[in-house]
């Protein structure tokens, strides 16, 4: 007789949970430049025990030898990532720019302006790394 007395689905809906980065509290004004960093650098790079250069010369070496492009994409992102921390707007550009040759699919927004994007990843570095 249980099956006579269902109980009454109770359905509880959750409301989104949003949670708000440094970075993107860091850039709320400035949204092209935050959509430019966000998957483009380090929120802490200090870890690395690579330059940026060594990781770029990696990056040639593994194109010389004929490996994917996906993976090669992958090395020059971490060297434009860690020149972003080391503050050089040209080599992030040029690091990126091999990216989005290598992967003409994936567009990569800190190209379109590296030298702002570069000096607010700066002020974020002085400001969040401490």
């Amino acid at each position: 007789m249980s099956w006579l007395r269902r109980k009454k689905e109770v359905k509880v809906e959750l409301a989104p949970v949003t949670t708000t980065t440094d970075l993107e509290k860091f850039l709320a004004d400035d949204k092209e430049t935050y959509e430019a960093l966000r998957h483009a650098m380090f929120l802490d790079p200090r870890k690395p025990e690579i330059t940026a250069r060594d990781a770029a010369e990696k990056a040639k070496k593994a194109e010389k030898d004929g490996r994917k492009p996906a993976i090669v994409t992958q090395m020059y992102e971490v060297a434009g990532s860690l020149a972003i921390y080391e503050g050089d707007a040209k080599k992030v550009a040029e690091y990126f720019g091999k990216c989005e040759k290598l992967s003409p699919e994936r567009k990569y927004p800190i190209l379109r302006n590296p030298e702002k994007a570069v000096a607010k990843a700066k002020e974020y570095y002085e400001k969040f790394l401490k």
